[in-house]
């Protein structure tokens, strides 16, 4: 494939060349990695198990991280300080029943392990730890245990990753229509865990929304409800324990989620605005009507400019005139500047007399604030774009650029000030802190609600001439997360906190909330077999 003018955007946007190149390291050295501590009465206890482990270097490293911009180049520079001693594979419930029963007896330290997309550094082994660290990798409890089409339900195992479990559901007619950015790699158990959210959230709901029945093992013993109903009320739900927990009480084995027939028709749309206010008005109009598609997102400026600089060589003349035409079409004809204008994907799902309809109700909505159709394609690759940007940013490193994303949701009255603030306190920080180039601070919002939107923050920047562009880029982060926090956004909308923000949860959800979930920890942990160390 072409890019033929991303080499262009790179040098515009970061000062970059792309004949200045790093290297990485090519391949792991094993003499690099800190030795596997682990007593033989363990193994011999594993092995009377009948459960699967491995004690490789490899093995270990691959589970010692997630994908933080820290982690990555820590795996292309350096060496983690302590990683797992071994790595465990259950096939099914009763091997994991087995192994935290093991881990208790032997006082073993286990971190869950499941598709390793983790962006909050939850998946870290606390360099303090000193008893033997237990990768309890999930991925081969992979399999949909049943389907239940009268009630719409699925019972499935907690490792499958999304994209086989949607995979399998499709051979049955069946979707759950959960799509996270990383759903190429991350597993069901991972959302339960995170409280993950997805791309088409509008239609199927947040993962809090599909879950009907968890099964999880924890140091106690096992946690799961009497039965698998859509609602009960039996004091506090025991799954708003569980959703959320980040590995710190246990190992989420089974899930019983919703699914729906897979839809007849999709079809993609994209709307052009002439700025990102007008933009952000229709989106909070269209979700006041409650009409909004399986997915809306609105993309300012600079991350339509990125998205454009990604864009394929046409294959025909006649393609690239059309392309031309509509660009003299939006820019002098009606008069969008080009440097300001913004875009906005969507993608509707259902019957296709529905979605035709539903089509129309939302354009109308956009033409009210200005907004142009701009067709189908545009639409498409903007939404595609998504499961693109993880690989830019590690390509990126190649070339003396790093770059990270972060979320966060907020009220609909704050979102521009939101948007603004934390972008130029992102701009302010660079320049404060040594950056010689002006960075990429770009921003889009994600998934709306009735009372606020998810809304989505990448921040690169050439780091060349910077002699710890990692600390740098942590500094800045930090600065970017007081000020959404400042101007009322959340601490997460979906990647949960980990080890990379539990700062600041005692302001999140107060000394007391602090202290509740701190509570259920000793209770469930007392002896901290689960200590990863995320959330508290």
């Amino acid at each position: 494939m072409v890019l033929p003018t991303f080499k262009e955007w790179m040098e515009k946007t970061f000062g970059a060349s792309l004949d200045h190149k790093t290297t990485s390291r090519a391949t792991l050295n094993v003499n690099d990695v800190p030795p596997s501590l682990v007593k033989e009465e363990f193994l011999q206890d594993l092995r009377a198990a009948k459960i699967s482990y491995s004690q490789d270097a490899e093995d270990r490293v691959f589970r010692a991280h997630g994908h933080c911009l820290h982690e990555i180049f820590i795996l292309r520079e350096g060496m983690f300080k302590r990683v797992p001693d071994i790595v465990v594979w259950p096939v099914c419930h009763e091997d994991v029943v087995k192994i935290v029963e093991l881990a208790c007896k032997h006082n073993l330290c286990i971190i869950p392990f499941g598709g390793g997309t983790s962006v909050s550094s939850a998946l870290e082994c606390p360099e303090e730890e000193k008893r033997t660290i237990v990768s309890l990798d999930t991925s081969q409890m992979n399999r949909i245990l049943w389907i239940d089409e009268k009630n719409l339900t699925a019972c499935v195992e907690a490792g499958i990753v999304g994209q086989d479990l949607e995979n399998q559901l499709a051979e049955s007619g069946f979707c759950t229509g959960h799509e996270p950015d990383s759903m190429e790699f991350s597993s069901l158990g991972g959302w339960v865990a995170t409280r993950a959210s997805g791309m088409k959230k509008t239609i199927y709901g947040n993962i809090e929304d599909m879950v009907i029945h968890i099964k999880m093992v924890t140091p106690r013993g096992i946690v799961e409800k009497n039965c698998q109903v859509p609602r009960m009320s039996t004091g506090p739900d025991i799954h708003h324990f569980i959703m959320g927990s980040e590995g710190t009480l246990g190992v989420v084995t089974e899930v019983t989620i919703k699914i729906r027939p897979v839809p007849e028709y999709q079809k993609y749309g994209s709307v052009v605005f002439p700025n990102f206010e007008r933009g952000v008005a229709c989106l909070r109009e269209v979700a006041k009507q409650r009409c909004a598609p399986a997915s809306i997102r609105l993309v300012d400026n600079a991350q339509f400019q990125f998205g454009h600089a990604l864009k394929p060589q046409v294959a025909s003349i006649f393609t690239s005139f059309l392309d031309g035409l509509k660009k003299f079409y939006i820019t002098k004809f009606k008069g969008f500047d080009p440097n300001i204008l913004c875009v906005a994907t969507l993608l509707f799902e259902g019957d296709r007399e529905k979605v035709l309809q539903h089509e129309k109700q939302v354009y109308d909505i956009a033409t009210k604030f200005g907004g142009l159709a701009a067709g189908e394609d545009n639409g498409q690759r903007g939404y595609m774009l998504t499961f693109v940007i993880a690989y830019l940013r590690d390509l990126g490193l190649d070339y003396y650029v790093i770059g990270e994303s972060f979320e966060t949701s907020v009220p609909w009255d704050r979102v521009l000030d939101l948007c603004r603030n934390v972008k130029e306190r992102i701009v302010r920080e660079c320049k404060e802190k040594g950056v010689q180039f002006a960075p990429l601070s770009t921003c889009r919002v994600t998934q709306t609600y009735d009372a606020g939107a998810c809304v989505y923050f990448y921040f690169a920047f050439n780091y060349r001439g910077i002699s710890d562009p990692i600390h740098v880029y942590e500094q800045i982060e930090r600065a970017a997360r007081e000020e959404i926090l400042a101007n009322g956004g959340s601490l997460s909308h979906h990647h949960g906190v980990g080890k990379l923000r539990k700062r600041w949860m005692k302001e999140s959800i107060s000394d007391v909330g602090l202290g509740m979930l701190r509570s259920v920890k000793e209770y469930v942990d007392p002896n901290n077999i689960f200590g990863n160390k995320n959330l508290l």
